[in-house]
């Protein structure tokens, strides 16, 4: 089960991430984006549109995601295309990511691997980490596990949480490097502490299999939460069997159970056969509880 790949980036929406500047339009738009004002982001990237290669990438993610226009993934190739064809990296790893999909155009491997290309080459860390997964998966490009960790460890190096949990991958099964249990642990933590869920629940089972680190019951039970709380199926399932079993925490079925079910309810087959079996050992009143707990369960606050 090839737990550490992650799947490949389609659209990064810019305005959310930019950084404070000093006020303009593009910067009144990016404060609407913020607050959920797609309409005057609308208006106001369609203004700077004409010669701006950024607000033209903005406007694709917008018709991309349906967001104050209609969905409208040819619309939004063409926004793409124009940013990408002048060089911004954005544009051209979100123009990748719809041939990869064919969303908007023909599907099409050796074009997605072309834009992420151009977008690698000026050391853009999400398509680093894309580029990495086609030459992992042998598409577009002839299969290279070498040539997937060279790009892994770019953009890892860059401090990109999917690309440390996908080079920890890597290390793990000794594809394209030399298996190393250790190493894949120090990336698995990097991307854990950057609160990727992902690299939480691997980091935890890294815990409590004593593979990498000394082993710890509690430690993995520590990372398993953290993932879990964030959603993670797979964490929540271990944690649910760390419950049952008693291990790193005091047993609880009730427990095991809640997150056994809420596991469960994201198609974790393996996670409803484990709930159904606890639940033999419990009470109708605990099976109610445990039900109780489920249905109630929020992601907490931090």
């Amino acid at each position: 089960m090839k737990l550490f790949k992650h799947a490949l980036t389609t659209a990064i929406l810019v305005l959310s991430l930019a950084a404070p500047v000093a006020a303009g339009p593009f910067e009144d738009a990016i404060a609407a984006t913020g607050r959920g004002d797609y309409a005057t982001a609308l208006r106001l990237l369609r203004l700077l549109a004409q010669g701006d290669a950024g607000a033209q990438s903005d406007l694709g993610v917008m018709y991309e995601k349906g967001e104050g226009v209609t969905q409208n993934y040819a619309e939004a190739v063409r926004r793409y295309r124009l940013a990408a064809d002048q060089g911004d990296a954005i544009a051209q790893v979100n123009l990748g990511g719809m041939y990869r999909n064919g969303r908007g155009v023909p599907q099409n491997d050796a074009e997605a691997v072309r834009w992420y290309r151009l977008a690698a080459d000026q050391g853009f860390a999400a398509a680093q980490v894309n580029l990495g997964a086609m030459y992992r998966n042998g598409r577009g490009v002839p299969q290279s596990d070498a040539e997937a960790v060279k790009w892994y460890r770019h953009a890892a190096d860059q401090g990109d949480a999917f690309a440390q949990v996908d080079l920890a991958g890597m290390y793990d099964t000794g594809s394209g490097v030399p298996q190393d249990d250790a190493e894949a642990a120090k990336l698995y933590r990097l991307a854990a502490n950057q609160g990727d869920p992902f690299g939480q629940f691997q980091l935890g089972f890294k815990y409590s299999t004593g593979r990498g680190v000394t082993q710890s019951d509690a430690e993995a039970v520590r990372w398993y939460r953290l993932a879990a709380d964030q959603g993670n199926a797979f964490a929540q399932q271990n944690l649910g069997l760390m419950y049952s079993n008693g291990r790193g925490v005091p047993q609880n079925y009730v427990l095991a159970h809640m997150w056994f079910n809420l596991s469960a309810a994201q198609d974790r087959q393996s996670a409803a056969q484990n709930r159904d079996m606890v639940a033999q050992r419990m009470t109708p009143a605990q099976i109610a509880e445990a039900i109780k707990l489920a249905r109630e369960w929020r992601p907490p606050t931090r």
